[in-house]
């Protein structure tokens, strides 16, 4: 009698690609990675469809205006860009503007970049400089950068204002990792419950982004959706299309997916392994894998022959090591392989990665380019370590790119992470036109591979019913207070 083979029948979302796993290769290596790392963090949290009209529609951009840019805590600048009393920044996001300003006892302050007068915006928008005092342009209204009332012309005339009744308002602020965080709510929650994982796994891995500075400062004007375009980063499914040049050397179907919480969620995937999809027979061996690394990263420079046993990741974590280390005065030798050369990647919500990796040193966020839901701003930062001795450069400018413009012309940025930019984002306006052109009206995401872009909207869309919940609320008790 032939023996019969029961079929394994998986719960929605417990299905993973065959093979080893991101985890699998990370404790194969010859430094094993911190143990943030190998934290798994995995919850099937549904299958619909996310309807287009939550990327395209007017109506839904503006309630996210009205209850996630309004509650949220959000990374405004670096605080070496407001290193000395009287430096500012000005944070933009919709119609919502804070100017962030070192006081002078070095204490970081937010002000909404308004005058208490008339209104006028205090500083332009997206400007940055030197300023003693905070006085409007249009009159002439005066703060001190603490937020004081300082000098109002023709005081005579105003016998109803005072110091106490105009100070600026101010908009709360956090620091972490180097990075300054705003929130435009008058009792937003805790910055450090907000962040919850992603502080505890820096903290326990050591990895600390304020001990970086800004080599490289890009804004690129995208046309798309903002949620649209973080979600493109948000996953490594596409790897297999969009990135076809990297599937011999990086791995991506079988990349680890977790989400931590409400507002953090984290992917890992391999550097120096073969994507999944590559049968058996085509796959590089561990030498021909280090060539194409160094000789498509580093070209022109001297491959290393690798010893039997030894692996192509970590003979390139230990080269990577090396030559980053002289070029930044630095010593990396205490890494792990994973954090060498993987591609690490938080995402804090609403709009903030963060890379903490040395190979792919990376930040960046996506912000709605005004009232169109079709366009976004997307800014990247490229983090690197600074110099144990010697002066700290000075955070780079940024660096303005059309919608048409490449980013291999950006200075500075390798021409390679160029060249993968550039193909992340052109898939954007088809994706954007496709929206519109769609009759099936909505995106069918994969249950493992696409939980975070998931678990990013399930986020946006309570944020918004909660919003909307308090406004009939404080509706409802104003009705009824005023027939009381």
């Amino acid at each position: 009698m032939t023996d019969q083979i029961t079929p394994v029948t998986l719960s929605a979302g417990e299905a993973r690609c065959p093979g080893p796993s991101t985890r699998d290769i990370m404790l194969g290596d010859s430094v094993p990675p911190p143990a943030p790392l190998l934290e798994e963090n995995y919850a099937f949290i549904g299958d619909e469809d996310v309807s287009y009209d939550d990327f395209i529609s007017r109506s839904y951009a503006d309630a996210e205006h009205d209850h996630v840019w309004s509650r949220t805590w959000q990374w405004a600048c670096r605080e070496e860009h407001i290193p000395e009393e009287g430096d500012y920044q000005v944070y933009d996001v919709g119609d919502r503007s804070a100017v962030v300003v070192r006081g002078p006892d070095g204490t970081i302050r937010a002000f909404h970049n308004s005058c208490l007068h008339r209104g006028t915006q205090l500083k332009p928008p997206a400007s940055s400089g030197y300023s003693p005092k905070l006085r409007c342009p249009f009159h002439g209204w005066t703060w001190t950068i603490e937020g004081e009332l300082d000098d109002v012309p023709c005081e005579w005339d105003f016998p109803h204002v005072t110091a106490e009744t105009h100070q600026l308002p101010q908009v709360h602020t956090a620091t972490w990792g180097g990075f300054v965080f705003v929130n435009f709510a008058d009792e937003p929650q805790p910055f450090q419950e907000y962040i919850g994982a992603l502080d505890e796994h820096f903290t326990a891995a050591g990895w600390d982004l304020a001990d970086r500075y800004v080599e490289v400062h890009i804004r690129k004007q995208l046309p798309a959706n903002w949620k649209a375009s973080a979600e493109a980063f948000l996953e490594a499914y596409h790897i297999l299309e969009t990135h076809s040049q990297s599937i011999m050397t990086a791995g991506d179907a079988n990349a680890q997916y977790d989400v931590f919480g409400e507002h953090v969620s984290r992917f890992v995937h391999t550097i120096a392994t073969t994507s999944p999809h590559v049968p058996e027979h085509k796959r590089p061996d561990e030498q021909t894998m280090l060539n194409m690394l160094m000789g498509r990263k580093n070209p022109g420079v001297e491959v290393p022959t690798i010893s039997d046993g030894e692996r192509a990741r970590d003979v390139y974590a230990r080269h990577l090591q090396a030559t980053l280390g002289e070029v930044y005065d630095n010593d990396f030798s205490g890494l792990s392989v994973a954090e060498t050369i993987d591609s690490i990647e938080y995402f804090l919500f609403p709009n903030a990665f963060f890379f903490p990796g040395l190979a792919i040193p990376l930040v960046y966020r996506f912000r709605p380019d005004g009232p169109d839901p079709d366009r976004c701003i997307y800014e990247v930062l490229y983090l690197r370590p600074k110099p144990r001795s010697g002066k700290v450069p000075l955070p780079a400018a940024p660096f303005d790119l059309g919608v048409e413009d490449s980013y291999t012309t950006v200075p500075g940025l390798p021409t390679s992470l160029g060249q993968v930019l550039d193909q992340d984002t052109t898939n954007l306006a088809a994706q954007t036109r496709g929206f519109k052109a769609s009759a099936k009206r909505g995106q069918s995401l994969g249950n493992y591979q696409e939980v975070r872009a998931r678990h990013f909207q399930a986020t946006v869309r309570r944020y918004i019913e909660e919003g909307r919940a308090a406004e009939a609320a404080a509706d409802t008790n104003t009705s009824q207070g005023a027939t009381s």
